[in-house]
Order: structure tokens, then sequence, then C-alpha cells
């Protein structure tokens, strides 16, 4: 490149041409021409340095700007397993949103974000479960999340026996859950809540069906009876109960007695079906025979022993089956599904009697005769009967 378009670039031609012309007609003219070299040099520095401010200007702001932002998009979050104690529940259908809500409430995380964002990572945003949960306060978001696994969920574990009473099951629900007798004893009363069959006749006694339960530390009474009919309405309904009483020429609560019966008498599962052909022979023999049963008897004195004596089998309740023909009014025990099962399907048989010969053993032996029976009465005696 020449001179000339180097000059001309740099915006000097002119300046320099002139001032060689200068030059030429007067020495004063020389010492301008210096002053501007001067003056030039300094207007390109400034430029230069306002430009240098401005990026540095820029870039700070910058800086800080990402730090802004950054801080904007990390929620607020406490550090470590956090103090103290408090109880969260859990609502059916409550969405994880919801629930974040609730625990920023109860000062369990810092907020709502964080608890979304961690329990996101975690891929358990769709699989909380309604319940109650013992947390801390002030917790690290995704500490929270682990907490409201099924595992640390707080439950009051209650096995009820097959074959209890329902006195004795509503004694056992309250041991259980350390709830007040007199509560279940209300709930056992007002059934109108408790979704019992209708066949029930709104007692309870043989529908507060026997199973291991879990519930909730706050659970009343009346729900806590609810859902233990409820399992015995899902059981009735697997075991098609409505549809095998009327395949039997039975009402349906006839089974729930009957079963109630199984229940109480039998020794062992085995037995249950052979027990279940003795009163369906006694109930259909014509002209019809007595149930006779000790159970019975035992519920309508609230006694439990295996077998009554003759004194206890002249008391006036409709429970007592050596008085009475047919079934009792109500079922005396809350059976299990066997128990049903057996009540739907008996096993094939005339037997008229059973004898449960060894007490230790629980063996039960069946007979179709009077001196069949004699003869198994005289084995319990010699078993310490």
């Amino acid at each position: 490149m020449s001179d000339l378009d180097l000059n001309s670039l740099l915006g000097t031609e002119d300046d320099e041409g002139r001032s060689r012309r200068r030059a030429r007609g007067s020495g004063k003219r020389g010492g301008n021409r210096r002053r501007r070299r001067r003056r030039n040099r300094g207007g390109f520095i400034a430029p230069l340095l306002a430009f240098v401010v401005l990026a540095g200007i820029i870039g700070g702001g910058g800086y800080y700007g990402y730090l802004w932002v950054s801080d904007a998009l990390v929620p607020d979050d406490y550090t470590g397993q956090g103090t103290g104690e408090v109880i969260v529940e859990i609502k059916d259908g409550q969405s994880a949103s919801e629930v974040a809500e609730e625990l920023v409430r109860l000062g369990v995380v810092a907020s709502a974000r964080a608890f979304s964002t961690a329990i996101g990572n975690a891929g358990k945003s769709g699989s909380l479960q309604p319940g109650q949960y013992k947390m801390r306060k002030k917790m690290a978001a995704a500490d929270a999340v682990a907490m409201l696994s099924p595992e640390n969920k707080l439950l009051a574990k209650v096995g009820v026996k097959e074959g209890l009473r329902l006195s004795d099951t509503l004694t056992t629900l309250a041991k259980a859950t350390g709830k007040p007798a007199k509560g279940f004893a209300a709930a056992a009363k007002d059934t109108a809540d408790l979704d019992l069959p209708s066949y029930a006749k709104g007692k309870l006694e043989g529908y507060a069906f026997p199973a291991t339960y879990e519930f909730p530390p706050n659970a009343t009474p009346a729900q806590i009876l609810g859902t233990m009919v409820k399992r015995f309405n899902q059981t009735a309904d697997e075991v098609d109960l409505e549809g095998g009483a009327k395949a039997l020429g039975r009402k349906p609560q006839d089974i729930v007695v009957i079963a109630s019966i199984i229940q109480a008498e039998a020794g062992r599962f085995e037995d249950m079906p052979k027990i279940a052909r003795v009163i369906y022979n006694r109930l259909d023999r014509d002209p019809e025979m007595k149930l006779e049963m000790d159970s019975t008897v035992m519920y309508a004195l609230n006694k439990y022993r295996t077998a009554a004596t003759i004194a206890e089998t002249k008391t006036k309740s409709r429970y007592n089956t050596y008085m009475y023909l047919g079934l009792p009014p109500g079922p005396i025990s809350n059976p299990g599904q066997h128990a049903i099962e057996a009540a739907l399907n008996p096993a094939k048989g005339d037997w008229l009697y059973f004898v449960a010969t060894d007490p230790n053993s629980r063996v039960t032996k069946f007979a179709t005769t009077e001196a069949e029976r004699q003869a198994l009465l005289a084995e319990y005696k010699r078993n310490g009967g």
C-alpha cells in the first residue's frame, strides 16, 4: 500500500500536505504542525480508552448479571437433615406441588420449587402415598423427598384374629391404636356410615372382618371399623357370598351366621367344610334337628369355654341352639375367609355330629349315629376333656 493510501485511511493526508506547503512559506507554521500532530495522537488514544472502560463496565455487568440470574434460577433450599419434629399428612389425591406448598407452610423445606425440583430429580412426583409422616423442620429438599417414602409412613399395625367376638375385637383395636374403648363402642352402635351390607340389618357382629390392618394415627374409630367392613364386602364379592347363598337356598345372612359358628367350633381349617356339612344336615333334616352348638350357648352367656354344662343349656337366650330350632338370630363371631368359604362349600357326607376328641391337638372327629357320637365323647373324656 502507498503512503498516500495509508495516509488517506488515517485521515492525515491533507494535514501533512498542507504542513509541507506551510513549511515552505513560513518557519512559524512549523510549530503549529508539531502541536497538531500531538493533538491527533491524543484524539486516537481517548476513544480507545473509552472503549476499554466501556468493555469493562459491560463485562462486570455481565458477570454480576450472571450471578443474579443464577441465584434466581437456583431455588431457596436448606442444607442438612433438619431439626425438631413435625407430622406431615399427605391426603388422598394431593399432587406433588400441593404437598410442596404444605411442606413450606410447616417449615420443612425452604421453598416449594426446591422440593418440586428434588422430587422430579428423584423420579417420585407420581409416587407419593397418602398417609402421615414424621419429618423435621428446615430439611434439605432432597432429604425431605427421601423421608416421604412408604416405609416411613406412621401407621398403627393391628392384627385382628379370626373368630373374635365383636366385643373382643373392639378391645383389641383400642389397645393397638391407643384410642378410647368407648369411642369404638359408640362407633359399633352407630353403624349408619359403616357401609354394612343390607343383610347385616345394621349389626356389626360378624362383619368386622379379621385381618392385619395398618391405620394412620389420626383414623377415628368409625373410620377403622369402616375399613374392616369394607374388607368384609370385598371378601364377600370375591367368594360370591350372595350367589352362593342363593344356590344353597339360604339368605346371605344365614351364610355369615353359619360361618361364625364354623369359625368358633373348628380347631383346624381342614375340618371347616365337614362342620358346615353337619350344620346343613341338621337344618335340612326332616324333622329338623336342633343345632345344639356349645359355642352359641357360650356367646349367649358371654363365656369362653368349649363345652356347655347341662344348666347352661337351659338359658332362655335365642342364641341357645339347645333350646331353639334353626340358626341363632345373628353371627356369634367375626369369621374369616376360610369359614365363609366352608359355609358356601360344605363337604359331602351324612354326618350329624362332631366332637373335638383331643383338645390339645384340636382334632375333630365326625359321626353319623348317636352310638358313634357317644364313642367320640368317651374318647374326648379319656383325653382330658
